[in-house]
């Protein structure tokens, strides 16, 4: 038996207003990570407002490289390299202490900030959600929870994980940037191996957009975007291509791109489905980035998945199991 659950999917709004209706009813709210452009307190106290103002059951969180002041070795690392000398008790007023932006999560009710690993909830409307969360990205730079690509990064999703929340995208799934793929192999393979239901994230600004993909059988020893993936049997949802104006797009085309943003902008979302007999068969992708790159789409639509998820045994409530590997 399983409970159809609305999720609400965004990430990357940084700080930002995100303008998301209250008239949508979702079940759960998932933010990817990049709460805020430069980890200041006021962008946290301004994104958890708007966050509890979305009025959810549960609200899942995870930090993206901008929030540095919740990874205390990125946090330490920055006062040490500034140029200029600091004074303490600017620093303090403008980012906090050591430990005060995860305080404002902890002290924020129906908000729960994950940090990475397993994690396991008895929802509200009696479903069973099992997430694995990371705010890990690879980067040669100095941002929060980052890691160098030479070096990768262990995820490790159990099997039967529902949701895979991170803040990156796994090598070889809108994971393009100017500079060519950003995503990681590592989390590719561990994605690959685990095949949850769905799995949102962000940080490729460009790349909004969702996919449903098929696996291939068995899965490859080494997994990755070439082996593992049926490209004839996955299907684009939407993609940022779909709706931004192209030099050479007919004149067909630039009606029906318009056609297709205007819908969304009425809607105000973008809706994408997992059904329970997909499960191990497919994955639904979704680069949640709500921060445009363009001042044509300043900001992109959410996204708004209705998932099958199994009944608990335990009756409904937001207990959660917190096991970190």
């Amino acid at each position: 038996m399983t409970v159809r659950t609305r999720v609400l999917l965004i990430s990357d709004t940084h700080g930002e207003a995100f303008n998301i209706r209250n008239e949508h009813k979702v079940d759960v709210v998932i933010h990817c990570g990049d709460l805020t452009d430069q980890s200041k307190l006021y962008e946290y106290h301004s994104t958890l407002k708007l966050l509890k103002e979305l009025n959810a059951p549960l609200t899942l969180v995870i930090a993206g490289n901008h929030d540095f002041t919740l990874d205390t070795p990125a946090f330490e690392r920055k006062v040490l390299e500034a140029t200029d000398s600091l004074d303490p008790e600017l620093v303090r007023k403008e980012y906090g202490d050591i430990g005060a932006a995860r305080r404002l999560f902890d002290d924020t009710p129906g908000v729960t900030f994950l940090d990475e690993g397993t994690h396991k909830f008895n929802l509200h409307n009696g479903a069973y959600l099992s997430v694995y969360a990371s705010p890990f990205t690879p980067s040669q730079g100095g941002g929060a929870f980052q890691y160098r690509p030479n070096t990768g990064h262990r995820f490790t999703i159990e099997q039967d994980t529902d949701i895979v929340i991170t803040h990156g995208p796994p090598r070889g799934i809108m994971d393009r940037t100017c500079e060519g793929r950003a995503g990681c192999p590592n989390l590719f393979a561990a994605i690959a191996r685990a095949r949850p239901r769905l799995h949102c994230f962000g940080h490729i600004h460009e790349e909004w957009g969702a996919r449903r993909i098929a696996w291939r059988s068995p899965t490859a020893e080494t997994p990755s975007h070439f082996t593992s993936i049926d490209n004839e049997a996955s299907t684009t949802i939407d993609t940022l291509r779909n709706i931004k104006q192209m030099t050479t797009d007919s004149p067909e085309k630039r009606v029906d791109k318009l056609n297709r943003m205007e819908q969304h902008r009425r809607q105000g979302y973008c809706a994408a489905s997992c059904r329970y007999e997909d499960r191990g068969a497919y994955t639904l992708f979704v680069n949640a980035a709500m921060e445009g790159v363009t001042e044509e789409f300043p900001m992109h639509p959410p996204w708004i998945v209705d998932i099958d998820l199994p009944l608990s045994s335990q009756g409904p409530g937001t207990h959660v199991e917190l096991r970190i590997p």
